[in-house]
């Protein structure tokens, strides 16, 4: 099927990110639960959803903030665990980044995993697409997920610990990111960078106050940049 229109490609958009709803429902529904647990109420677990919108940022600070970790050290491996967005953006910028001011903006806030995943994958299919095509199909694609995570993690907060364990709900989270894993891993920078970030997580799991992700994202990062260079300086 042709698509030309902008609306055309924001129902694409809708279409591709609705599977996504499948595990940001479970998700947000476990971070309701596990905020009202760990003393937050509704209000600031709403609005804590609202205004971070960052699935594996508000587990890592949340769980964090339980162990009384001094608030620096939360604040610095949140934004470590989201550093992804802000390499997340700089890939999206050439296609995006003539977009008018206000749509960038919401488009910052509204970048996550699976915006992301399905955006970049659709606008290299198509590099001929417009920049009011590839706005309408990035806004399409997380519209399905926005407004069902902030209700699930209501749901979960409301409910609370009337939701049973056997439910597995904190499977979510890494079914969520090794659904995204292998569209991914197009090049052989990707690979490397992902193996390295495993491989440091791993030495490192003992340090304390999961500073060990930090290490590792930032090891992760180093190795992909240096592997494309390398891949580059090769290239005839």
């Amino acid at each position: 099927m042709a698509y030309t229109t902008s609306k055309s490609y924001f129902w694409k958009g809708f279409r591709d990110g609705a599977p996504f709803i499948f595990v940001a429902i479970p998700f947000g529904t476990l971070f309701g639960v596990f905020a009202t647990e760990a003393g937050l109420d509704i209000v600031q677990t709403i609005a804590f959803s609202a205004a971070v919108f960052a699935g594996a940022a508000q587990f890592t600070a949340l769980q964090l903030l339980q162990d009384n970790t001094p608030s620096l050290i939360v604040l610095a491996s949140a934004l470590a665990v989201n550093l992804r967005v802000a390499m997340y953006s700089a890939s999206l910028t050439p296609y995006l980044g003539a977009a008018p001011l206000w749509q960038r903006a919401c488009a910052a806030y509204l970048t996550v995993d699976q915006s992301y995943a399905c955006s970049i994958v659709q606008f290299e299919k198509e590099p001929d697409m417009t920049v009011p095509q590839r706005m309408a199909y990035f806004f399409g694609s997380v519209t399905p997920i926005t407004p069902l995570w902030i209700l699930a993690t209501y749901l979960g907060a409301v409910l609370g610990a009337q939701i049973p364990e056997s439910w597995a709900l904190d499977f979510a989270l890494p079914i969520t990111f090794l659904a995204m894993i292998g569209p991914m891993m197009r090049t052989l920078a990707h690979v490397i960078a992902a193996l390295v970030a495993i491989t440091v997580a791993l030495l490192t799991v003992g340090v304390p106050f999961n500073l060990g992700l930090l290490i590792a994202g930032t090891a992760g990062m180093i190795a992909g940049a240096q592997a494309e260079l390398m891949l580059e300086r090769n290239r005839p």
